[in-house]
């Protein structure tokens, strides 16, 4: 319980201390939002600051901060000091940073960012990537979702209906204006996660107080179980892929731009980019909590599906009527993480063809290629069992080769200016060394999904190699930029 205490007391620390230095790095103003001097009703809008904040935690809090820890926490109670330490020096900062950035350049998606940054031949590569892993990121949150309320009614399976609900709710979310759906609906939805999460909190502190202390602690039986540092699931790189969302998120930078849309003032970046990642990362801390008390409670349950073992934490901790409607808050962190990652795919896509968004029968024409791409990965990824591991495995390794890249990006940005990149590009090079290491490593022979199944210690060396290339790519780049007789913000 005392490492688990201490890291939520990082998060906060962190937010107050080191999120104020990146601040005074980034210097956000008084200068006018894009909300304001491109306001087109429709993406462009001026929203309250509580419901910008709302909408970035629900668009970034999607389905890793419960599932992936529940899996991460397997490695042991080290995670508990992982989390914070990756989110409060990686995750929030990445957040923080590409947010300013999107702001700075009237609310830009993440490839037009890269492209100013990298070179129009990384940006064509990286928007392939980049639409190609929103595509798996809206397959997967209508999947996860519609699983769990199909278990909600074990004796009428109703899984396909609650896909074509979720998708069609997607589509209308991604269509409308931001301010008519998603800004509606959010606060509601925040309410029921904040309740269900911190429901689960208290009832996991009141049973440790009172009758069960043992919950938290490595118990011999559980230690028998706990991965570690074991060479067939390594510490590095397997877990910073497993625990994306409170950890370090690419996604988030795809989401980043919709409230950079929305914000009336600068100075609400902090809290809002920054902050929001902080709070993900404290929703994070409990989930893994509990994963860890009800592995320790039924060891039997940690070869168990990640979705069964969220059923029986909220059955264990809070049962009844509080356990489903916490069942449909881990609901919520998915579909309002798919909405707004198939509404950035639009956006993307609308900026990289140069489509105008202000009529609505634009929206629906580029809507529509992306309504028949989905609906073949979600027929594929229900085949069977191991179809949908894949799915997730190259969606959770997609995801930090983006935040890899969104790093790298944001990093050269900041040298541009002559300011201190150094924030951001020692996690993007960490980050470029786990992704490098992981495809390099993992295979079937791994326990992993496809890669190229190389030996660890010579992954972990090529990954390095790379990663200072990186690194050393950045800096020079933002040096030459720096140079450049127009170089500004």
């Amino acid at each position: 319980m005392l490492i688990f205490l201490i890291g939520i007391v990082m998060l906060v620390v962190g937010y107050n201390y080191y999120g104020r230095f990146v601040e005074r790095i980034l210097g956000p103003d008084d200068r006018p939002t894009p909300a304001v001097t491109s306001c087109d009703g429709v993406d462009y809008v001026v929203l309250p600051h509580w419901k910008n904040m709302l909408i970035q935690l629900l668009n970034i809090a999607g389905v890793g901060p419960v599932i992936g820890v529940i899996l991460g926490i397997k490695f042991g109670a080290v995670v508990f000091l992982i989390i914070p330490v990756g989110n409060i020096l990686g995750g929030a900062v990445h957040d923080f940073v590409a947010g300013m950035m999107s702001l700075r350049h009237n609310g830009a998606n993440l490839p037009a960012l890269v492209r100013m940054t990298m070179g129009k031949a990384f940006f064509g590569i990286f928007s392939v990537f980049m639409c190609l892993l929103l595509l798996l990121v809206v397959a997967v949150f209508i999947n996860i979702p519609a699983g769990l309320i199909d278990r909600l009614f074990p004796s009428t399976p109703v899984f396909w209906y609650a896909v074509v609900a979720i998708f069609i709710y997607y589509i209308v979310a991604t269509i409308f204006p931001v301010d008519k759906i998603i800004g509606a609906v959010y606060p509601l939805f925040g309410v029921m996660l904040l309740v269900g999460t911190f429901a689960i909190f208290f009832s996991l502190l009141w049973q440790y107080s009172f009758s069960t202390p043992t919950m938290l602690l490595e118990t011999p039986e559980l230690k028998k179980l706990i991965l570690g540092f074991r060479e067939d699931n390594p510490i590095l790189p397997v877990l910073f892929v497993t625990i994306a969302c409170g950890i370090l998120s690419g996604f988030h930078a795809t989401q980043s731009p919709i409230i950079a849309r929305t914000m009336a003032s600068e100075r609400q970046a902090r809290s809002s980019f920054y902050g929001m990642m902080v709070v993900e990362g404290i929703i994070a801390m409990i989930w893994a909590a509990t994963g860890f008390a009800i592995y320790n409670l039924f060891p039997a349950m940690f070869r168990d599906n990640p979705t069964q073992v969220l059923v029986e934490i909220t059955k264990y901790f809070l049962g009844g009527w509080m356990g489903v409607l916490t069942i449909l808050a881990v609901v919520i962190l998915a579909v309002t993480s798919g909405d707004t990652a198939m509404r950035s795919l639009r956006l993307s896509l609308a900026e990289i063809l140069g489509i105008g968004q202000a009529k609505i029968h634009n929206r629906i024409l580029l809507c529509l290629p992306l309504i028949v791409i989905i609906s073949g990965l979600l027929w594929w990824s229900n085949m069977d069992a191991q179809s949908f591991n894949h799915l997730w495995n190259y969606f959770a390794w997609g995801n930090q080769v983006l935040a890899s890249c969104t790093l790298i990006a944001v990093s050269v940005w900041l040298f541009g200016l002559k300011k201190q990149g150094f924030v951001t590009l020692l996690p993007g090079m960490f980050m470029t060394f786990i992704v490098v290491t992981y495809i390099l490593w993992t295979s079937p022979a791994h326990k992993g999904p496809y890669g190229f199944g190389l030996d660890l210690p010579l992954s972990y060396g090529l990954g390095v190699v790379v990663a200072i290339l990186a690194g050393a790519w950045a800096w020079c780049a933002g040096r030459r930029r720096a140079a450049l007789p127009n170089a500004q913000e």
